[in-house]
């Protein structure tokens, strides 16, 4: 039981983190790094509440992770995604099965399109001549909590007798 309460405690603060990722976003069009630091150094007890093996399962979840940010350090570079984009989704990849990482990033791309028009609208309503900053905390932090909501929360609720 106890077991299970540490896990649902996890993804509730990882809930948490997420909402406060796209609040910063929002304000700041910013995602700290100690906030992301933080996300990807709590995926271990994260994997040990979860009794993820350490072959294949944690093996897996940091090759993921690592062509996660290969991928991302690479559309950084083109100057197509911000640094604390792809360190959130990077940190979020240690935590999410590939699987269900699919699924956030199909999810984050719909949210992340209709925040793109909805801003971009703004601007030109505005008639800023600017660059047009993207809060794309706000499409990863959405994925993620549906994720989170959708397969994660209700199997740790079952777990708690809860469900």
């Amino acid at each position: 039981m106890q077991g299970g309460v540490f896990h649902y405690g996890l993804l509730v603060l990882l809930a948490i983190a997420l909402l406060y990722a796209a609040a910063t976003d929002i304000r700041r069009r910013q995602i700290d790094n100690w906030l992301t630091a933080g996300i990807a150094l709590t995926a271990p007890l994260f994997w040990w509440a979860s009794g993820l093996s350490l072959w294949p399962g944690v093996a897996i979840q940091l090759g993921v992770a690592t062509g996660v940010f290969a991928l991302l350090a690479g559309l950084f570079a083109l100057r197509m995604m911000g640094g604390g984009d792809v360190k959130l989704l990077t940190a979020l990849a240690l935590w999410i099965v590939p699987a269900d990482f699919l699924k956030l990033v199909i999810v984050m791309a719909i949210f992340g399109g209709v925040l793109t028009v909805i801003v971009g609208g703004w601007h030109v309503i505005r008639r800023e001549r600017d660059r047009i900053a993207i809060p794309y905390g706000v499409a990863i932090a959405i994925g993620g909590l549906w994720v989170l909501g959708t397969q994660y929360l209700p199997q740790a609720g079952q777990q708690m007798g809860m469900g």
